[in-house]
């Protein structure tokens, strides 16, 4: 069950060095890692991933970086609706070099007031306290039925997130349909849900889609029902993810598509 309050969690980096910390390549993200994301309009219960690079981070001989990262969000009227406090955070340069990746994570509450929000992110290498900042805007919708928090995993309980897929790989599609309704008579939602592979010319791969249905044993508080998909790669090529789900207790419909690029592997 989704929490009703945004919840800010950690960037996770990769590092380098300079005398000030320049943020780079910022771009809204399916999920840690994922694919850019082409808007920044959040239903409530989704979640705002920003993925970004850091230039100018220091490590030490041993590869260990020390940073921190916090963040402010504000309203529309420029009250601060969230507030994370610069927490200590370290990471391990392996490969050395000097860049770092990173993401900010902001999860919408399902009770978040729609409106336009302001997002201002702040890193600071903690070896020479140099700082890098940037802020983004970003739109809550008002309450409404649709499919959010998508991400592609390794994993089946999408803990491993899959920036890269080749030929030969199994992909987990994970994502969440918020916003749905309850028959009266056993207080069940009833949704289906379709998922399409396009190629890169937009003809489908196969010329019956994959479907879910949830239906049944979904408690009465849960306000989120998780889903997933599995996709089997067994070519390379561009191809879309196209998702389609209609609630069938109120008719309505949502859509969502992904873009996915599986690599040749040679």
């Amino acid at each position: 069950m989704l929490t009703s309050l945004p919840v800010l969690l950690a960037l996770s980096l990769i590092p380098g060095q300079t005398d000030q910390l320049n943020l780079t390549n910022v771009r809204p993200t399916y999920g840690i890692l994922g694919a850019t994301r082409s808007d920044t309009k959040f239903l409530p219960g989704d979640s705002f991933v920003l993925c970004f690079d850091v230039e100018g981070v220091k490590a030490d001989d041993a590869g260990k970086v020390l940073y921190s990262i916090g963040m402010d969000v504000t309203d529309a009227a420029g009250k601060v609706y969230l507030k994370q406090e610069p927490r200590e955070l370290e990471a391990n340069n392996s490969l050395g070099g000097t860049s770092l990746q990173a993401f900010a994570l902001i999860q919408v509450g399902l009770d978040q007031p729609p409106g336009k929000y302001t997002a201002k992110v702040t890193v600071t290498d903690r070896a020479t306290r140099a700082k890098g900042t940037l802020t983004r805007a970003y739109e809550v919708l008002p309450k409404g039925f649709g499919l959010v928090r998508l991400n592609t995993t390794y994993d089946a309980d999408g803990r491993i997130a899959a920036p890269y897929v080749g030929e030969g790989q199994i992909l987990f599609v994970n994502f969440l349909a918020v916003g749905f309704g309850r028959d009266s008579a056993q207080a069940q939602p009833n949704l289906s849900v379709v998922m399409r592979i396009l190629d890169q010319a937009g003809r489908p791969t196969l010329a019956t889609p994959y479907t879910g249905v949830v239906n049944k044993d979904i408690p009465a508080k849960v306000l989120s029902v998780p889903m997933q998909f599995i996709v089997e790669l067994n070519r390379p090529g561009q191809f879309t993810l196209e998702l389609k789900a209609t609630d069938k207790v109120t008719g309505r419909s949502a859509t969502l598509s992904y873009p996915l690029k599986v690599r040749e592997l040679k």
